[in-house]
């Protein structure tokens, strides 16, 4: 199969030390991103699918799971959805690059995906069309409590598992949400278990009636009908017969969180509220044993204001402003050279405090990835693929 040739082609040797993105990257074959909203997550997905497929070669999917349709401009498509879609050669070429492998999009549809899902597991073509049909299953597929986390997994579990592609970078929702996307699988599996299935799958006639639950029962028939109940156990019964199934796919999608084909990246910038958000999700990885690959710290300073250097240069600007505004006449009134050149020295050592409290924080985290990558502030907001591989540069190697 052509794909794991190249899979294999660009493997390195396992006990290689990873000390660049590139070599990281070329190791795994699912890499999840993650971080608070904000932080220029879904852009450093993107950014490293790209770089993946320019340089590593074969084919490279981009997964968003974050409702944001900000990346199809980016990536010069008009829109995507669950099916993946290739991003057209034009694209690449515009940015004035001829990628080795192949570039591919998709965003989770959570509504299709739990159809197809249930097309796959129900155990009989009617059962399947009672379950589609059902009022309620239509109305909360796409919306109950973990729907879209749980659906989320499955769909990079289904991907993944097809053999289409050697790398498959996943966008996650905001941290504090992408936690419950790692442990959605564990929850549905939970879920099919619990006693609470069984009472709501159990025949009505059969429920103990207690003096507890006997307001609920009142209230639920005058506001919602005397149907209600029963039609919450009959699309439960239904769905309890896809249970084998469901149990069986949480528990491999939760293996392959941990398989050492996965890895994960968290993005952050160096302000306090993502920083500790940041460290909140690496805790996490640490308890569930997964592995941390890469630390993306977005909109640093430049490292050469920390330079002893160019401390000097800017003192020297705001104690010799006014010799230097003579020497420079020709740039207006002497004054107001002065002036500038002095607001220019104080603004650089303002910054430089910045980016050494900035270094503190880094040198700061708990735990350290094998990589560690800082992205700069950039002039304009990314907007294509040029901004894309541009910002991949940086994290790159």
């Amino acid at each position: 199969m052509a794909a794991d040739k190249a899979k294999k082609g660009r493997k390195v040797e396992a006990d290689e030390k990873v000390r660049t993105l590139e070599q990281l990257l070329a190791t795994r074959e699912i890499v999840v991103c993650c971080g608070s909203g904000g932080v220029g997550k879904t852009t450093t997905a993107a950014a490293a699918a790209a770089m993946a497929a320019t340089h590593l070669g074969g084919k490279v999917l981009v997964l968003t799971v974050d409702p944001a349709r900000r990346l199809a401009t980016a990536l010069g498509l008009e829109r995507f959805g669950n099916t993946e879609t290739r991003v057209p050669s034009e694209a690449f070429a515009a940015a004035g690059v001829e990628p080795r492998g192949e570039l591919w999009a998709a965003m989770l549809d959570t509504k299709q995906s739990w159809d197809d899902l249930v097309t796959r597991h129900a155990p009989s073509t009617a059962v399947r069309q009672q379950i589609l049909d059902n009022s309620l299953y239509q109305n909360i597929s796409g919306r109950f409590v973990q729907s879209h986390d749980y659906i989320a997994m499955e769909r990079l579990y289904e991907i993944h598992c097809s053999g289409t592609y050697d790398l498959i970078v996943v966008d996650t929702p905001p941290t504090r949400n992408a936690i419950d996307f790692l442990e959605a699988p564990a929850r549905m599996a939970d879920f099919f278990s619990s006693k609470l299935l069984r009472w709501l799958t159990a025949p009505s006639k059969s429920r103990v009636m207690t003096l507890a639950s006997k307001p609920f029962y009142t209230v639920a028939d005058r506001i919602l009908g005397s149907q209600f109940l029963e039609d919450i156990a009959e699309f439960f019964s239904l769905f309890q017969t896809m249970a084998p199934g469901f149990v069986e796919r949480a528990d491999a999608v939760t293996r392959i969180l941990s398989d050492r084909r996965t890895t994960f990246l968290v993005v952050s910038t160096l302000e306090a509220a993502p920083l500790h958000e940041a460290e909140y999700f690496i805790e996490a990885l640490d308890e569930r044993k997964l592995h941390l690959g890469a630390l993306v710290l977005n909109k640093v300073l430049p490292a050469y204001l920390r330079r002893s250097a160019t401390t000097g240069v800017a003192k020297r600007l705001c104690a010799e402003a006014d010799d230097l505004a003579a020497s420079v006449a020709d740039a207006g009134e002497p004054a107001d050279v002065a002036r500038v050149l002095r607001t220019v020295g104080e603004s650089f050592l303002n910054y430089q405090v910045v980016a050494k409290r900035e270094a503190e924080q880094r040198a700061s985290l708990a735990r350290s990835p094998e990589v560690v990558a800082a992205v700069p502030y950039f002039d304009a907001d990314i907007a294509d693929l040029s901004g894309l591989l541009a910002l991949g540069d940086q994290i790159w190697r």
